[in-house]
């Protein structure tokens, strides 16, 4: 199953439109659409270079103003230490991404067969987009693990 791209058009003025619907659209409603599982291509209006990269660091961004994401001190090493750093953490997120989605495969693999030893057959397992309101604990195990990582990763750049 291929989910369908949106296609959004930013403009100089800073305004975003889901050309997909044919209206203006805000940054939280492009969040709420990626949190239901859409994925979003963002251009610029007039050179059509791709945006969606910085869009979507703006909406963490604007999250980070509600929620201290990351330390300032890791910030802080990161602006530091430059592009070194930079593709350091990278890629050691996209690898914990990847980890943390085959853990999910298998747990989700194992309860199935799980669930036919039992007698209950094929069951189909609900797919909740981790929110605000309603966060994954598995998510939440992950994300403070990487913040002590990330602690300890600050203390041996600092020392």
């Amino acid at each position: 199953m291929t989910e369908e791209q949106t296609l959004i058009k930013k403009y100089s003025n800073r305004k975003l439109y889901d050309l997909n619907r044919s209206r203006y659209i805000t940054l939280e409603e492009i969040a709420d659409l990626i949190r239901h599982g859409g994925r979003v291509k963002i251009v610029d209006a007039e050179t059509e270079e791709d945006y969606t990269n910085i869009t979507l660091v703006q909406i963490l961004l604007e999250g980070e103003k509600r929620r201290n994401l990351l330390p300032v001190s890791f910030l802080h090493q990161l602006i530091k230490h430059g592009e070194m750093y930079q593709d350091f953490f990278r890629q050691y997120l996209s690898s914990t991404q990847d980890a943390m989605v085959s853990m999910q495969r298998d747990a989700e693999k194992g309860i199935r067969q799980w669930a036919k030893m039992g007698g209950l057959g094929d069951i189909t397992l609900p797919r909740e987009p981790a929110t605000e309101e309603t966060p994954s604990a598995s998510l939440k195990a992950e994300l403070d693990s990487l913040k002590e990582k990330l602690k300890e990763l600050e203390k041996k750049l600092g020392s």
